[in-house]
C-alpha cells in the first residue's frame, strides 16, 4: 500500500524551525553540508527524525527525500521511531564486554523488560547497545544521553536506570551535567548549552586517560622499548640494560628483515618496494629475439 505523504509541522514549529536552520545553513558554504545538523534539529523536535523532519530538511536545503533519509538511516545516532528521554547505551564492544558490558545489558534488557532499540512503557529510557566510545580505560561504560557512566556494574547500572525513571538527580561520572535527549539533540546541531556550568564541565579527558598519555609521551615510568632489527647491536636496544634473552636466535638475516611501524624512519625506496632501483643485475642490454 502506498504511503501517504508525510504530514507537515504546524505553523508555529515550523516557523520557529526555519529561523533555527537558516542560522545553521548561514555556517556552511554549500548548504548541503547543513544536513547532520539539521537532522539533529529536527531529533529536538520530536525526540527522533520523523518523516516529518526528513521532508523539512529536503525543503529546506533543496534536497530530495531520498539523499535525506539515506543519510538519516545511516548514522545511529539518529533515531527513526519515538524514543525515552534518556538513551541508555552499554558498550559492548569487547574490552567492555569482557569487563562486564555483555552482562550489564543482559541484566538492564530483564530489568526493564524491553529489548535493544525498545523504550520503556512510561517512556523515559531506551535501552541500546552502542559501540566504542572511546573510553576504554574505564571500562565497562555506560553513556546516557551520551554522557559518560564509568566503571558499571549491573548493580549501579539497574539505580542508574532506576533514578532516571523516577526522576532523581543523575550526575555523569565526567562531563556536562544530563540533559534530556532532545535537549542534547539541539546542542549537537550547533546550538550553544546555556545552563550555567555545562561548557566549563564538558572539557578535558578523565583521570585514566591522561596517565596513558603521559605514560606515551614518556613522562611517566620507564618503558621497554622495541629494538629494532636494523640495530648496530643486534643483541642490544635503546632503554635496555642487557642483552635480550636468545638475541642471537632472534636477530633477522641479512636481507629478510620485515619492516614495521616499530622501526626507524627509512627512504621511501627501502620502505616502498614499487619505488625501489631495478635490482637486477647491470649488464649489456640484449636484443630482442637474442
Amino acid at each position: 500500500m502506498p504511503q501517504l505523504p508525510a504530514p507537515a509541522y504546524p505553523d508555529e514549529v515550523r516557523t520557529r524551525l526555519k529561523a533555527d536552520a537558516r542560522e545553521v545553513i548561514g555556517r556552511y558554504p554549500d548548504s548541503r553540508s547543513a544536513l547532520l545538523p539539521l537532522l539533529h534539529l529536527v531529533q529536538s523536535e520530536e525526540g527522533f527524525v520523523s518523516r516529518t523532519g526528513m521532508q523539512f530538511c529536503a525543503e529546506v536545503l533543496g534536497l530530495t527525500t531520498a539523499e535525506v533519509t539515506a543519510v538519516a538511516t545511516f548514522y545511529t545516532m539518529y533515531r527513526r521511531k519515538a524514543s525515552g528521554d534518556y538513551q541508555v547505551g552499554v558498550c559492548t564492544n569487547t574490552l567492555c564486554a569482557v569487563m562486564g558490558g555483555d552482562a550489564i545489558f543482559d541484566e538492564l534488557k530483564t530489568y526493564l523488560g524491553v529489548g535493544n532499540n525498545e523504550t520503556t512503557g512510561d517512556g523515559k529510557v531506551t535501552l541500546e547497545h552502542i559501540e566504542c566510545n572511546a573510553a576504554c580505560d574505564y571500562a565497562p561504560v555506560v553513556m546516557v544521553n551520551w554522557e559518560f557512566f564509568d566503571n558499571q556494574t549491573p548493580e549501579s547500572a539497574k539505580q542508574l536506570v532506576d533514578d532516571l525513571r523516577s526522576g532523581r538527580p543523575v550526575e555523569p561520572t565526567r562531563g556536562a551535567p544530563l540533559c534530556t535527549y532532545k535537549e542534547t539533540a539541539r546542542i549537537l546541531a550547533g546550538f550553544p548549552d546555556e545552563r550555567p556550568g555545562a561548557v566549563e564541565a564538558s572539557g578535558g579527558a578523565g583521570h585514566a586517560s591522561l596517565i596513558g598519555l603521559r605514560l606515551a609521551k614518556g613522562e611517566g615510568p620507564a618503558t621497554a622499548r622495541v629494538v629494532s632489527p636494523r640495530s648496530s647491536d643486534p643483541h642490544e636496544g635503546p632503554g635496555t640494560d642487557a642483552p635480550r634473552q636468545g638475541a642471537g636466535h632472534d636477530a633477522p638475516q641479512p636481507g629478510s628483515e620485515h619492516l614495521s611501524s616499530h622501526d626507524a624512519p627509512q627512504e621511501t625506496s627501502a620502505s616502498d618496494p614499487a619505488s625501489a632501483p631495478d635490482q637486477h643485475p647491470a649488464g649489456p642490454a640484449s636484443e630482442e629475439g637474442e
